[in-house]
């Protein structure tokens, strides 16, 4: 069984060793959860998906805008890879404050930097390789078909300027 503690101390050793790079965080996830047992990964794969429904919110959403200069659906999907993918401490700050990333990130560039759809696949990719088989359904509710929260207007740049002050400052202006 593995606990939130032991989740998060795999996400911020891979993305230690990986130096920031989402894709090799993902391929060192992998490597480490082909240590454990197929229960494990399991675990592993419910706490990601725990983390990725929660921050499907929509003042997550406006902070991955500013950061992205426009985000997708997808693109949203894949920030919130990426987002849990930086750890605990930014992650909850974000889901708390999504304005506090401008504190929380030493440096963003959008080219590398938000996309972590491998690291989305990474307990699916470890489980299959481990047992040659799909992974079974995670028995965790899917996100609401809306984001939590009340909806921004995001091409409306006065509204995520006031919305988010200092994301605004530092990111919007590259």
């Amino acid at each position: 069984m593995m606990d939130e503690t032991e989740f998060w101390e795999i996400v911020d050793s891979t993305r230690e060793a990986a130096e920031g790079d989402p894709e090799d965080q993902a391929e060192l996830v992998i490597d480490r959860l082909l240590e454990y047992d197929p229960d494990s990964v399991l675990d592993f794969a419910r706490h990601f998906e725990a983390r990725y429904n929660r921050a499907y919110r929509w003042d997550v959403w406006g902070a991955a805008w500013i950061l992205l200069d426009g985000a997708s659906d997808d693109a949203f999907d894949y920030f919130r890879c990426w987002l849990i993918g930086q750890g605990r401490e930014v992650f909850e700050g974000a889901v708390h404050d999504p304005d506090s990333l401008a504190d929380l990130l030493d440096d963003f560039d959008d080219e590398i930097d938000g996309d972590g759809e491998e690291l989305g696949y990474a307990a699916d990719e470890a489980y299959e390789r481990m047992t040659g088989t799909v992974a079974p359904d995670l028995g965790i509710a899917p996100a609401p078909p809306e984001p939590e929260g009340t909806s921004l207007d995001f091409e409306d740049d006065r509204v995520l300027a006031e919305r988010y002050p200092k994301l605004w400052e530092r990111f919007a202006a590259r």
